[in-house]
């Protein structure tokens, strides 16, 4: 299996890097924007036709969802044309591309959980953008995973769980919005479910069910606020020793925090399709946060 690997110094592309360098019978190719810009066509071409592979996965995006509301020429270079250029050099070489994406597709107002079919209505520069790149790299590839995933933490790069431990060590009362709910989901899941999916494309070849490509969704549970996500945190924070004392945490509202960009009030995801077409569990977050001295 030979995989090239986009966004490779990311939350999820460095755990993408780890993971599969531990694969036998697998070349990897691990480029970060320093590498490749992915909204340079012929860049991008260049290094699909030198390379070959048979798996690209793309876990490079323009994720600052805030700055996306002014930065939004560079949103959609980076979140529609750069997977547009991937998924075209994918189907010139007959490579699938597994392409991950985000729960801010969703307006985040129904009641439950979302599925894969549900109606998409973003709300921002930054769920538009990806949901754009959605739509380009479907239409653009016959061999297509899409893979949409919320709330993601890992040891690598900026997220709420490394936030939450800064901020620990500098005060003693948290205020944390407890009106949005949601999945949070280790990067290092998404990364082994990727993985998953990768083999199974490659070990099937064409024998691989077409019916299998299109969106899954993929994300944690069980599903909590970033209010009990926080109240996790410290829990395993204090069991670990990691901090000293735990600071009072308070329950705001999200109009409590505004920010330029509108968050989903519901980002619970459905995670049953995947689990039924390839035996890929819903992440265990809980799990992921034993360690947290390696954040």
């Amino acid at each position: 299996m030979k995989v090239l690997i986009t966004g490779s110094n990311g939350q999820v592309g460095s755990c993408l890097v780890r993971q599969l360098q531990n694969c036998t019978h697998t070349e990897i190719l691990a480029v970060d924007r320093t590498d490749l810009d992915i909204t340079s066509k012929s860049d991008v071409s260049k290094i699909v036709d030198e390379f070959k592979p048979n798996i690209i996965i793309n876990a490079a995006a323009h994720t600052a969802v805030d700055k996306a509301e002014t930065e939004i020429d560079l949103s959609y270079a980076i979140n529609r044309d750069g997977p547009l250029y991937l998924a075209q050099a994918a189907e010139k070489i007959g490579a699938a591309l597994l392409h991950i994406s985000t729960d801010y597709v969703f307006a985040g107002d129904k009641e439950g959980i979302y599925s894969e079919i549900d109606a998409v209505n973003p709300q921002g520069v930054y769920g538009s953008s990806k949901l754009a790149g959605e739509k380009a790299v479907i239409d653009a590839c016959s061999r297509v995973i899409i893979l949409r995933t919320a709330w993601v933490f890992g040891e690598e790069g900026s997220n709420f769980v490394k936030t939450m431990l800064r901020l620990g060590l500098q005060r003693d009362e948290l205020g944390i919005v407890a009106d949005q709910f949601g999945g949070p989901t280790y990067a290092g899941d998404i990364a082994a479910a990727l993985i998953d999916i990768a083999e199974a494309i490659n070990i099937q070849g064409e024998g691989f069910d077409s019916a299998k490509y299109g969106i899954y969704h993929f994300s944690g549970l069980p599903h909590t606020s970033w209010y009990g996500f926080a109240q996790t945190i410290f829990d395993k924070a204090e069991e670990q020793r990691v901090v000293k004392k735990v600071p009072l945490l308070k329950e705001i509202k999200t109009s409590d925090y505004p920010t330029p960009a509108k968050r989903p009030a519901n980002s619970k995801l459905d995670t049953q399709k995947i689990t039924e077409t390839f035996g890929i569990q819903a992440s265990d977050w809980q799990r992921a946060l034993n360690k947290l001295s390696n954040y």
